[in-house]
């Protein structure tokens, strides 16, 4: 049997993984560091190409692709309501989230729209509204780990820990649900859920106080990330950035507002946004405050929710979650919509293009936020340090899943 030789050739790394820069187009002192796709700091399987120059950085490239799983090829060979197990992987962190965006445009192209049960509406918006603070939590607690904190990580996983028990009883999953369906629900809330969900809100307010007292007011955590990655608010919208990156840049653009879908215009809550409050506004420290604040309105939501469905949506005998799910999905003319919904990360879209009288979509295009976010990290890290461009990355809260596809 002959033996196996390897070719190393000089090429062979950049062929399989292009580079921005080659070597010889490096100034003196100039190099180039790779951060991923296996390091920590990376949030994910996502390679940063940095151009350093001694500890500052240059320029930062993302390359991306190591999670890319075909989402939008896999929806052009299934029918809208067997997508949504593939819409639950995109944000994983936050599948109820991505369910709603997904079910309000497939509804939308339907003209389901106001024919959903009050009731269906109203648990929609809670359990999106606890995958919210669960998607927080996650962002906070890896973020304080990424700058040195390691108390904060394990109290945001404790208190998530008790949300992904709510949702496990729900609908019998911890993270990828298939819980919303195009026109209703799979289930009804269980008995005694509404009790249980009202003793967590009174058991989270204070713990919330305790992270920010802890994590957010902690003079390290400050030095940390004040006047680190300012994203001034024009650039924000030049690059398509929105969720908390946005709103810490000042702006106050929530969709749940902006575009009032389900039954959002109905809940009172408020849109926090930054003011650089401890270094200038749009930096790595009002993005964590944003995120923090924006878990105290959800906990506000939730409460109004709870409130409804024990009052005039409360459950009776003859409520059936999929009284209003159509049996036939078949798009009757060929229709383009984009839907859109506030995700904990920012602005999810679907750009829907149906085939007459098919249940099968022509195209489905996800618009990532992650995606957008991302794309701006060069512009928040050029002109620091390696290590702020760590507090850069993790402050975007960035999901691989969302962002490859």
């Amino acid at each position: 049997m002959p033996a196996i030789t390897y070719d190393f050739a000089e090429d062979n790394l950049r062929i399989s993984e292009p580079s921005k820069y080659k070597i010889e187009e490096l100034g003196e002192g100039r190099f180039i560091l790779n951060l991923g796709p296996q390091h920590p700091s990376t949030h994910g399987v996502l390679r940063l190409e940095v151009l350093t120059d001694g500890e500052t950085v240059i320029d930062v490239v993302p390359h991306l692709g190591y999670l890319h799983r075909c989402f939008e090829k896999h929806a052009e060979h299934l029918p809208y309501n067997q997508i949504i197990p593939f819409v639950d992987r995109l944000d994983y962190v936050a599948a109820m989230n991505c369910e709603h965006a997904y079910v309000l445009g497939v509804e939308k192209m339907l003209d389901l729209e106001g024919k959903i049960p009050r009731r269906v509406e109203f648990i929609r918006v809670l359990v999106a509204e606890l995958n919210r603070l669960a998607s927080h939590f996650v962002a906070i607690g890896t973020y304080a780990i990424d700058m040195g904190a390691f108390t904060p990580f394990l109290w945001m996983m404790r208190d998530r820990e008790h949300i992904l028990r709510l949702l496990e009883w729900i609908c019998g999953a911890r993270m990828l649900y298939n819980y919303m369906w195009v026109g209703g629900l799979y289930y009804d809330l269980p008995l005694g859920f509404e009790e249980r969900c009202q003793d967590f809100i009174q058991y989270l307010r204070p713990k919330l106080a305790e992270c920010e007292r802890l994590l957010i007011e902690n003079k390290i955590f400050i030095q940390r990330t004040a006047n680190i990655g300012v994203l001034p608010l024009e650039t924000a919208i030049n690059y398509g950035v929105t969720g908390p990156m946005l709103r810490a840049s000042g702006l106050k653009y929530d969709l749940r507002k902006v575009d009032g879908y389900s039954v959002y215009p109905e809940l009172e809550f408020d849109v926090p946004i930054g003011q650089g409050l401890m270094g200038t506004q749009g930096d790595c420290w009002d993005r964590t405050y944003v995120r923090l604040l924006e878990c105290r309105e959800s906990v506000g939501i939730i409460a109004q929710c709870l409130q409804r469905l024990t009052t005039d949506c409360a459950r009776s005998r003859d409520f059936d979650p999929q009284a209003a799910v159509p049996k036939n999905l078949r798009v009757k003319k060929q229709m383009e919509i984009y839907s859109r919904a506030e995700t904990p990360k920012g602005e999810l879209g679907f750009f829907f293009r149906s085939q007459p009288t098919s249940d099968v979509p022509w195209r489905v295009k996800c618009r990532s936020c992650s995606f957008s976010n991302l794309s701006v990290i060069a512009e928040m890290a050029r002109g620091g340090l390696i290590a702020d461009l760590i507090a850069v990355l993790g402050s975007i809260d960035i999901v691989l899943g969302e962002i490859d596809r």
